[in-house]
């Protein structure tokens, strides 16, 4: 048996004609589908098209490297950027007063190191605490003749660099006794001079209930300057048993007495720099003839 081609009655017992009018439709229904396949795909070719554009002027509009590869979906238009934010304050900018000169400066030579200068400026305070430790300040003493202060070692030392005033203060601690001395010099040259060619010993103060000490046993003594200034220290124990290496006690006194010593120094220095910045009368020249005391 053999079969030919016909429309769905083609077959045994069907009839032999064609059903053209259902090819006809079947074929219709082809076409229409074809055509809105078509308008589809031009649809989403389109949109594909029309995103990679705007993408690609969100990405110029960031300029440089730098800027995102995330389009943003619409940019605001300059007229639409507010120039500040509603209910902020503008931003003012005042001229901030210049800082103070550096606290050196002011104690670096007699021409700016003019504040008031006395035992009482460099050693304020009966009660005082050095590096945790309390001290009390027994005695005090000024002389033009520094020489006065110092033992032999030292004296020429001084006078060899034209020393014009030296403050002397003496602490107390639980046993210990320790003298600082102050030096004044023209400059700062002449101080570091000093510090360098220092040579034993400044002579202790006793007084106001301090025993004379260390005057003929070993003790321990500081030299250092700062400035115009040259400072040191000699301490011991006020039961007159000598201070070798091993006193850590006499030791640390003397120390507290350096570091006292550096602080107050210093201090002069932050207290003529502020009163500069803050535009107050320079003080009169001082201190060139303290009191005795």
């Amino acid at each position: 048996m053999s079969f030919g081609q016909g429309g769905p009655g083609w077959g045994p017992g069907g009839s032999s004609t064609p059903d053209w009018a259902a090819l006809a439709d079947e074929s219709e229904d082809r076409r229409r589908r074809r055509k809105r396949w078509l308008m589809m795909g031009g649809a989403a070719l389109a949109a594909v098209l029309v995103g990679g554009i705007v993408a690609v002027a969100v990405v110029n509009e960031g300029g440089g490297s730098g800027a995102s590869d995330k389009p943003s979906e619409s940019l605001p238009t300059p007229e639409d950027i507010p120039s500040s934010t509603p209910g902020q304050p503008e931003p003012t900018f005042k001229d901030e007063p210049p800082p103070p000169p550096p606290p050196g400066d002011f104690i670096a030579d007699t021409k700016r190191d003019t504040a008031p200068l006395s035992v009482d400026t460099l050693f304020p305070g009966e009660k005082v605490t050095i590096n945790g430790r309390p001290y009390t300040r027994a005695k005090t003493d000024a002389s033009t003749d520094c020489t006065d202060a110092a033992h032999s070692g030292l004296g020429p030392v001084l006078k060899e660099h034209d020393c014009t005033a030296i403050y002397r203060a003496t602490f107390t601690n639980d046993g210990l006794a320790v003298t600082i001395g102050i030096a004044v010099f023209a400059d700062t040259k002449t101080a570091a001079a000093v510090k360098k060619d220092y040579e034993p010993n400044l002579v202790a103060l006793p007084g106001s209930g301090v025993p004379d000490f260390c005057r003929t046993v070993t003790c321990r003594t500081t030299a250092n300057s700062l400035g115009r200034y040259a400072f040191f220290t000699i301490a011991g124990r006020t039961n007159g048993k000598p201070s070798t290496d091993a006193d850590e006690k006499a030791v640390r006194a003397g120390l507290d007495g350096s570091d006292y010593a550096y602080a107050r120094v210093l201090q002069r220095g932050k207290d003529q720099a502020a009163q500069a910045a803050s535009g107050s009368p320079t003080p009169t020249p001082g201190g060139q003839a303290p009191p005795q005391g």
